[in-house]
């Protein structure tokens, strides 16, 4: 299918405005990915609460936020989505993705939880996974305090996110804690070493460059034999057996389209439940950006109700 309308009009009014990946800072690139949010939030509706957590980390306390769905809690809490923000490992916060949390939340009926990990270069790996691990621990520990029910957690997230979701589901696999109801990866990247063919063919020209790519894995992954690392690298993994069922959400025109494929496929081969579709036409983010694409809110649409059925 060709690039959408749409999408074709944001990539024009990108190149004109200049990409937030294409600063070479790390300051720069945040305050441009913030900046930019703006013209892609969005108000989804009214939730129940929203509130600022604060959980304890491996560093310091970690900052989270709570969305809870408006309607009477059952008894023995909500099922939640513990959800970790795309930015390249180096960008966004709470706030560039409080829309899509906000939008989860009341598509999916359930709560989530954003994290708010370290990032790099200041904090390169294993920082974020080491954050977004002792954070979703902390979330299942308090998971009454915080009206939910410890038995129905999964974890999420887009971009870098989605790759953090995929590590902790391993690493708690590994610690032989199988607690994680259900993986939500939106346009995962899970392998600093692949070429892939979407990287070749979609590196330039649709948002998220290959130059950029190459720009956060020298900021997250400075050390180059740490890039084949399974724990940087999940596709690489030795097994991906006993993981919670997966819901892989990727984008046509996306350089990581093909690393969510191949993680969907790794998945499968090891007996894993795996939820797969590529959203046609669709640039790198396209989820994060209801305003402007609307196939953006179609995505988290499809994505909360598939997690919310793994989740009853």
């Amino acid at each position: 299918m060709p690039l959408h309308p749409q999408c074709a009009a944001l990539l024009d009014a990108v190149a004109k405005a200049g990409a937030p990946f294409g600063a070479g800072d790390a300051l720069a690139v945040r305050t441009a990915y913030l900046a930019g949010t703006p013209n892609f939030s969005y108000d989804p509706g009214p939730l129940g609460r929203v509130e600022d957590l604060s959980l304890p980390g491996p560093a310091g306390a970690i900052a989270a936020r709570l969305y809870e769905p408006l309607g009477e809690a059952p008894a023995a809490g909500r099922a939640g989505l513990v959800y970790y923000h795309g930015g390249g490992w180096s960008a966004g916060d709470l706030d560039t993705h409080d829309h899509l949390c906000r939008h989860l939340a009341l598509a999916g009926g359930f709560s989530v939880i954003a994290i708010d990990y370290r990032l790099a270069p200041e904090h390169p790996f294993p920082a974020a996974l080491d954050d977004c691990l002792a954070a979703t621990r902390a979330v299942r520990e308090r998971a009454g305090a915080l009206g939910l029910d410890a038995n129905r957690l999964a974890v999420g997230g887009d971009s870098a996110g989605g790759s953090l979701a995929t590590l902790v589901c391993l690493a708690l696999r590994d610690a032989g804690e199988h607690w994680v109801r259900a993986q939500h990866l939106i346009y995962p990247a899970v392998d600093f070493a692949a070429d892939t063919a979407s990287m070749r063919q979609n590196g330039t020209g649709y948002l998220l460059t290959r130059g950029a790519m190459d720009m956060f894995t020298q900021w997250y992954v400075p050390q180059a034999a740490d890039r084949t690392n399974p724990q940087a690298s999940p596709l690489r993994a030795a097994s991906h057996a006993n993981l919670p069922p997966a819901i892989i959400q990727t984008a046509e025109f996306d350089p990581l389209r093909d690393e969510g494929a191949d993680y969907a496929a790794k998945l499968r081969a090891a007996g894993v439940a795996v939820n797969y579709h590529c959203y046609p036409g669709m640039i790198h983010g396209f989820a994060r950006m209801g305003s402007k694409i609307d196939h953006g809110k179609t995505c988290l649409d499809d994505g909360a109700a598939k997690l919310r059925a793994l989740l009853v």
